[in-house]
């Protein structure tokens, strides 16, 4: 449905040398430092930093 989320630098060290760990969305590897790793997105946040925007939770006026 959706396409792979890119990582453009590693967490943990900067570098970009990346390349995908698995062929499981968001799994990544770094050839610099050697490290694997994942990203997940975990929903929305509101506009004004307020937090997560639950569904449902919304008012209507």
């Amino acid at each position: 449905m959706s396409e792979r989320a890119v990582a453009f630098h590693c967490p943990y060290c900067g570098d970009e040398n990346l390349r995908p760990h698995t062929a499981d969305a968001g799994s990544w590897e770094c050839h610099s430092c050697l490290r694997a790793f994942s990203l997940k997105m975990l929903g929305l946040i509101r506009p004004t930093g307020l937090g997560p925007v639950v569904p449902g939770s919304e008012t209507r006026s």
